[in-house]
């Protein structure tokens, strides 16, 4: 099993840092592949899927807390959508806005976002019906689960 991750120098935390290991312990490959800022995104997890042969993808990104910001990571996620139809292949879109709190929170919620989906990406390479014992669960990843209702 072979990861990609797609990480941008704009982010204000490494979420690398936080899901190495992670996957390292999982057995997996990892490629890495850092770029300037969430719309490199999409052709970073293509080149990992297409040039590196890797499995599934995470693409971890902070945009900014600006209207333009907003514009741009909705844009980056309209690519990666478009990138996981043509090659038939997950990204797991990590982004942590700078608008979700404080400094000190967004670095919780980063390392959260980060460690989740990273577990998520190992349970989707599982298989189709790894995730499913918790639909329905209120699951969030960068805070504390919701829960079901």
């Amino acid at each position: 099993m072979k990861i990609g991750v797609a990480d941008t120098t704009f982010a204000r935390v490494d979420m690398f840092k936080e899901i190495e290991p992670i996957l390292k312990n999982a057995g997996a490959k990892i490629a890495r592949y850092t770029v300037p800022g969430v719309k490199d995104l999409p052709v970073a997890c293509k080149i990992l899927f297409e040039r590196h042969s890797c499995d599934i993808a995470l693409a971890l990104g902070m945009p900014g807390a600006m209207p333009i910001d907003k514009q741009c990571s909705h844009e980056a996620s309209l690519g990666m959508q478009m990138v996981q139809v043509l090659t038939g292949k997950h990204i797991l879109e990590v982004f942590v806005h700078l608008d979700e709190g404080k400094p000190n929170e967004i670095l919780a919620i980063a390392k959260n976002r980060a460690r989740k989906h990273a577990l998520n990406a190992l349970a989707l390479l599982k298989g189709k019906e790894a995730l499913s014992p918790f639909a329905g669960k209120g699951r969030r990843q960068g805070k504390e689960d919701e829960g079901p209702l």
